[in-house]
């Protein structure tokens, strides 16, 4: 795929990693307290207590927590290709004619990561050796990333 952004770079991995810790850092709580409320709201809708199975089986916690981290990136990279740690180090998810993803190819790239994941990150550390430097989850979710020039950060 011929890069639509010739005039900027691919971030390097050290960026990349710090952009995630921001983003872990925002989204622990998020899911926490999601969980904490869908969590309240079935053991209210159904009477059950907090000892009850109902309520703290896995499933539960396990499927909210992933919603809400898709859900956190892919409204972020849907609307600007960034999350807030992306816009910190200035890095920007595109996708392959040079825009901010499509939300289904947002859930595609949450998806794809965990198979980056998976291979003791493998598919991250991937594009360390890729002519592009692109990772696993960028390539089959057709998107990469750009680093922008200082002047692009969003001053607030």
């Amino acid at each position: 795929m011929p890069d639509p952004s010739p005039t900027f770079p691919p971030p390097g991995l050290p960026r990349r990693l710090a952009a995630l810790v921001y983003d872990t850092l925002l989204v622990i709580p998020l899911v926490g307290i999601t969980v904490a409320l869908v969590l309240l709201t079935v053991a209210a809708l159904t009477g059950a207590a907090e000892d009850d199975n109902l309520v703290l089986q896995p499933v539960w916690v396990q499927l909210t927590g992933a919603l809400c981290v898709i859900g956190f990136y892919t409204a972020f990279w849907s609307k600007g290709g960034q999350t807030l740690g992306m816009q910190a180090w200035r890095i920007q998810v595109l996708d392959g004619e040079g825009n901010p993803p499509h939300p289904a190819r947002c859930v595609l790239r949450c998806l794809a990561a965990l198979v980056s994941l998976a291979p003791a990150g493998l598919g991250y550390w991937w594009m360390l050796v890729d002519r592009e430097r692109r990772s696993w989850h960028d390539r089959l979710s057709g998107t990469h990333l750009v680093l922008l020039p200082k002047s692009s950060r969003s001053k607030s």
